[in-house]
């Protein structure tokens, strides 16, 4: 520690006791965005900065705020040594008391069952070298491997488990003894680790010998205030597959140990190498911080002005943060934006020598910070999910769920608009079937029309004419209707009349296919196109059998039967598309219910409605 430092250190203690934060500056200002939380963690003085005198210079203000406060020792020209004070508002603070299990009840553990039910959950640990970020992310490692495995969470889940190292431009398996690996798009835009080993995990004991085996891999060197400083990323990444629902996306839990940032006065002890090394460990910090931010803003309320719409995330102008794509993609479509819960955990060094990197710290962490404007009045948004409370959002449910409707209560106990549009596709289904009477297909379908609409009312324009979708005074014309499988010739006392008993060209039917498992397994789903009779004897079906053959030889007991256009699923999750030559023959007891679909213009496929 510097002799101006030793020599007035307790006028310095001094100065702090007589402290007082100006009155605009007693509160921590509005609430940040609950899906993007910014802690910070501060450690206890080390043994050697207690032996050498050193007092504390970041402490958290306590009470109802979280603002922490940085007192640094001016030197005058002439007179007394001052004063700096600054003052940092974020979400929550952890006081060098707070033990690692205390800061994860808080705010690590609720990302784990988020990412179980299909949603991304990151945990960043960031600070200065020095500061204990690998010894919180080891904790953490733990504590998340408890809860991955105690068996508490609903459900049965394959867990695997990949860890990765970037180390500038070069990134490396560290369970496969520090292969080299690329980092790639494939031709979906979706991020691959080429090369790296996925390992299967079913126990804790597993998990963390796994995580002690790349720590043992893990790039470090000798820096000015660390021997032993991590002089790389490290990526530990948890993929949560979902056997009930195969065709939702995988969970995703990362927890990142952060390279330490550096400061350019350390120069003075670094070769070329080095400096370059930390030139782009804080080069990626840096995109990182603009990636966060910019994804946060995005996902506030649009009604909230033109500052989500001005975002900018640049997740391309680093390894990491391209590593992360589907964490910080801002594409709006429904099939790359994901879900995604974060956790910056802001490692501080409170010791009075180091106040310049702990400033840099608590700096990064306040712009990672992004406000929640105060809304609008909500009376001229109720057909606009994304402003709905917890009350409209379940009217709307209860109505327009279909039959029979989802449980309100199961499905949104406590979500307004906005929280039940961020919920993952797997855990909003989940919540759905947990009605009695509700398929698969049921609350897909319906987590679909809940998503168009959201769309509908962002863009001003009409992409579907589901019943209860239509906006006051809006006329639908005939030809917009005719996007969507339903009969609109039909009185609207024929939804009491038996499917069986109207069947029609157009019509969309699932039936069991008896002895034949095809691209929808034994349940698969038609087009109706005619009745066999109505044929002619050329006509075959897709496996080549004639459709109406010569009378007498015609299949007996079948009853009435059609000729169909057999329905597959798309590339996209939850599409489905006609494919129009490919015909099958269904029998009418054969047939289990009528489905309706609707055409998308901008992804060309149908999809399930309600």
């Amino acid at each position: 520690m510097e002799q101006f430092l030793i020599d007035n250190a307790d006028r310095y203690k001094q100065l702090v006791r007589a402290f007082k934060p100006k009155k605009e500056q007693c509160t921590s200002g509005r609430t940040g965005n609950p899906d993007f939380l910014i802690s910070a963690r501060i450690r206890p003085l080390l043994p050697d900065e207690v032996s050498q005198g050193s007092p504390e210079s970041v402490f958290s203000r306590g009470g109802d705020t979280s603002v922490v406060d940085l007192h640094e020792l001016k030197k005058p020209i002439r007179g007394l040594p001052s004063l700096n004070s600054f003052s940092y508002p974020i979400d929550h603070i952890f006081g060098p008391e707070s033990t690692t299990r205390q800061m994860y009840d808080a705010i690590i553990k609720p990302l784990v069952p988020w990412a179980w039910g299909g949603g991304v959950s990151t945990v960043f640990a960031y600070g200065q070298t020095g500061s204990g970020k690998t010894f919180t992310v080891s904790d953490l490692e733990g504590l998340v491997a408890g809860t991955l495995m105690d068996g508490g969470l609903e459900g049965e889940r394959k867990l695997h488990m990949s860890i990765v190292e970037l180390a500038g431009q070069k990134s490396f398996d560290l369970l496969n003894s520090r292969k080299q690996i690329s980092i790639l798009e494939d031709s979906f835009g979706n991020t691959q680790l080429a090369g790296a080993l996925e390992q299967h995990i079913t126990t804790k004991s597993s998990f963390l010998e796994l995580i002690e085996a790349a720590a043992s891999l893990r790039r470090t060197a000798p820096t000015l205030k660390n021997d032993s400083s991590s002089r790389s990323h490290a990526i530990c990444r948890i993929r949560i597959e979902n056997p009930s629902i195969p065709w939702a996306e995988d969970g995703l839990l990362y927890i990142i140990d952060l390279a330490g940032s550096e400061a350019a006065r350390d120069k003075t002890t670094h070769d070329a190498a080095r400096m370059k090394e930390a030139k782009e460990i804080n080069t990626s910090l840096s995109v990182l911080k603009d990636c966060i931010r910019g994804r946060a803003l995005l996902d506030l309320d649009p009604s909230f002005g033109s500052g989500a719409k001005n975002a900018y995330v640049p997740f391309r102008h680093s390894t990491l943060t391209k590593t992360l794509k589907h964490v910080f993609d801002p594409s709006p479509t429904a099939g790359t934006r994901r879900s995604c819960k974060t956790v910056v955990v802001a490692c501080v060094n409170p010791c009075l020598a180091d106040t310049s990197a702990s400033k840099n710290t608590l700096r990064y962490a306040e712009m990672l910070r992004v406000v929640v404007p105060t809304k609008k009045a909500l009376s001229d948004h109720t057909n606009v999910p994304v402003m709905w409370n917890n009350e409209q959002l379940r009217e709307w449910i209860t109505k327009s769920s279909g039959t029979p409707p989802i449980s309100c209560e199961v499905l949104a106990p406590t979500e307004s608009g906005a929280q039940l549009l961020r919920l993952p596709i797997p855990e909003f289904i989940s919540r759905c079937l947990k009605t009695p009477g509700v398929s698969l297909e049921h609350a897909t379908a319906f987590q679909s029309k809940f998503w168009q609409l959201h769309i509908d009312t962002n863009t001003h324009s009409r992409t579907s004419t589901t019943a209860g979708n239509d906006k006051p005074g809006t006329k639908v014309t005939r030809m917009e209707r005719l996007d969507s499988s339903a009969d609109i010739e039909t009185s609207p006392e024929a939804k009491d009349i038996p499917f069986k008993e109207r069947i029609r060209p157009g019509m969309v039917v699932s039936y069991h296919a008896v002895g034949k498992v095809g691209a929808l397994g034994p349940k698969q789903m038609a087009v109706v196109l005619s009745r066999v009779d109505a044929v002619g004897e050329r006509v075959r079906d897709v496996n080549g059998a004639q459709v109406n053959p010569p009378s007498g030889e015609h299949e007996s007991g079948k009853g009435e039967r059609y000729l169909c256009s057999m329905v597959l699923p798309a590339i996209l999750p939850g599409a489905y598309d006609v494919s129009l030559w490919r015909q099958v023959v269904v029998g009418v007891e054969e047939m289990e219910a009528e489905v309706i679909l609707e055409w998308d213009m901008a992804t060309r496929y149908h999809y399930m409605t309600v």
